[in-house]
């Protein structure tokens, strides 16, 4: 690819560096201002690679903490807690699935700067049913099933001491994510290869997805809870240090050393203290874990909650951890299946597409990019559900989507260049593939990691409900769909915990079944949220929905620094003239008598069969 010229002369010193562009939400119909803050490094522009790395580890070091958390929820959920290589495994398969679908994204997908990342969406349904479930990581020897439904395993076909058998129900239950994820990934990708997503926006809006992932938040706080009972103070510490650095000395400045060949050394000011808010909260957080340790604050009783408040609880794991382990299909068994957990995953990929779509369209408006052609939107849903077919097969336990996040990194940075993200790409593979580095992380003590999760979770939820303004709030209509669905979402969960033996149709299978899919928080607020919002009278406009199609309303206004051709597939132009092309949703099709001489690519108009 031939060297592009920057957007404007570069220089760490420029006052562009060190403002932040203010981002409402990621959702569409944001209004924004006609006039864009300029970038530090367009779309398609080309930084120093010694400034692309130093650009694309900050990338790294803002979504990391999300990831790992994911992935301890998928042990926990696995009952692997106790199992530190398999954590360390499942870690591994995350960051290893983390660089391959961002390098795939941006080079055969929507071709923006977009990260994904490991996707929460999918591990609460588990939650939900680990909950219900008070024997869920029991092992008894007189069942014969090892499923969702029966989390015992048979004794008569093992062998060893209690923990072999423990390992062995991990497993059991790994196998059972990777089926049911290896099938829903390949739906997620027929829905972009098809071109349905227009479908699904016509019956879903926001009134239905905030309500279904508002929840998931909601319920993530059980999850946060268990990791920061350990110990509360260090949790509370963690957490206060992130809010404090984030938002109450967010709007302020720091200095921070920097060189360049006009001026040699010199200082700039830039709020590194706000970027890694959350990393520096964990490294207060551990820190203070060391200090307490080293004092003899901490309990060294391993029976004790409070033990894994210790710096070294898990010290064993770096040890014992390999330095290359290349992740591989199967690592964990082979895959079966489980009807529950399948619904569960359905669920979440549904509302992760919705989702995704809304970050393509604000991450085109932080990068002042034309809003994503259809084309461009089908190739990244379907490479987000390939991804997640390939993070099944691998045993991640979950699906990886676009992280909002680090859109408003971009944003804060003004570095927009793909060759960031691909830089990302490449350090999050290595780090997958490099079994220390992800054992270091699996040492971050518990309460530590609790405290963190109180402030991502916590800002996931504003996120969410930062969807509701384009949505119409004086709309008795909407109030009472929305209030009903959470209500609903959050009863019926909490009904079968209760009271569990309420349900009983006679068959302990079925009994089972419907309860893992009522024990779904999404599920239950979800379905009730889509079939009020599709049933009762509203317009389009009323519910939301309009604001899909009101993304190009400022095409002729706004002044973009890039046009349409950053999303152009990275194909031979003579093949978009082809007329299978015209039949492909996800690609570009340029009948050959429509390329005049003076008209660019990104100016000619799309052909597509409808």
């Amino acid at each position: 690819m031939a060297d592009v010229k920057p957007c404007r002369e570069r220089d760490a010193t420029d006052p562009v560096f060190s403002n932040a562009l203010d981002i409402s939400s990621d959702a569409p119909g944001v209004e924004f201002t006609d006039v864009a803050e300029p970038l530090l490094y367009n779309v398609s522009d080309r930084p120093p690679i010694h400034m692309t790395f130093f650009f694309a580890f900050q990338q790294v070091l803002v979504a990391l903490s999300g990831s790992l958390a994911v992935s301890s929820f998928v042990a926990d959920v696995a009952c692997a807690s106790e199992f530190s290589d398999i954590k360390t495994d499942l870690l591994s398969s995350t960051l290893l699935m983390n660089g391959v679908t961002t390098l795939l994204m941006v080079t055969l997908g929507a071709r923006l700067p977009l990260f994904q990342g490991a996707a929460s969406d999918y591990v609460v349904p588990l939650l939900a049913i680990q909950v219900i479930n008070k024997d869920f990581c029991t092992v008894k020897g007189l069942d014969t099933d090892a499923s969702m439904d029966n989390t015992s395993i048979p004794i008569t076909n093992a062998t060893g001491s209690d923990m072999e058998l423990r390992r062995q129900l991990a497993f059991t239950k790994l196998q059972e994510f990777q089926g049911c994820l290896i099938l829903v990934g390949i739906i997620h990708c027929l829905v972009g290869l098809t071109g349905i997503c227009g479908l699904l926006l016509k019956f879903i809006g926001p009134v239905t997805i905030v309500p279904a992932i508002l929840l998931s938040g909601i319920f993530l706080s059980r999850a946060t809870a268990k990791f920061g009972r350990a110990h509360w103070g260090m949790a509370a510490v963690t957490a206060a240090t992130s809010i404090i650095l984030s938002l109450y000395i967010g709007h302020k400045k720091m200095p921070f050393p920097a060189w360049s060949r006009k001026r040699g050394f010199f200082i700039y000011w830039y709020p590194f203290h706000q970027v890694f808010s959350l990393l520096i909260g964990i490294l207060v957080g551990w820190l203070m874990s060391a200090l307490m340790t080293w004092t003899g604050a901490l309990t060294d009783d391993q029976n004790e909650a409070q033990y894994m408040a210790r710096v070294d609880a898990q010290s064993g794991v770096i040890k014992d951890a390999h330095w290359f382990r290349v992740p591989y299909p199967g690592q964990f068994g082979a895959p079966s299946f489980h009807t529950g957990v399948f619904v569960a995953f359905l669920i979440a990929t549904i509302t992760s597409i919705l989702d995704s779509i809304g970050d393509y369209y604000a991450c085109a408006r932080v990068c002042n990019v034309p809003p994503p052609p259809r084309h461009a939107i089908n190739r990244g849903i379907a490479i987000e559900g390939f991804a997640s077919t390939i993070s099944g097969i691998l045993g991640c336990g979950h699906a990886t989507t676009t992280n909002g996040g680090s859109i408003g990194a971009v944003g804060v940075t003004k570095v927009a260049s793909r060759d960031v993200f691909v830089c990302v790409a490449v350090i999050y593979i290595v780090f997958g593939l490099v079994g220390k580095v992800s054992a270091v992380f699996i040492t971050i003590p518990q309460p530590v990691l609790g405290g963190a999760m109180i402030v991502m979770f916590g800002m996931f939820n504003g996120i969410v409900l930062s969807n509701l303004q384009v949505v119409s709030l004086s709309s008795t209509r909407n109030i009472a769909i929305i209030g009903t669905s959470l209500l609903v979402g959050l009863m019926v969960p909490y009904w079968l915990e209760t009271f569990p033996d309420d349900l009983n149709t006679g068959n302990a299978y079925n009994d089972n079944t419907i309860k893992t899919l009522l024990a779904n928080p999404n599920l239950c607020g979800g379905v009730v949220a889509c079939f009020l919002d599709n049933t009762v009278p509203g317009t389009l406009k009323e519910r939301g929905i309009t604001a899909w199609l009101e993304q190009k309303k400022d095409d002729h206004f706004r002044q973009y620094s890039e046009g349409k051709e950053v999303y152009l597939p990275l194909l031979p132009a003579s093949w978009f003239s082809w007329r299978v092309m015209k039949y492909l949703p996800f690609c570009l099709y340029r009948p050959k008598e429509s390329f005049g001489v003076e008209q660019t690519l990104s100016e000619q108009p799309e052909h597509h069969v409808e």
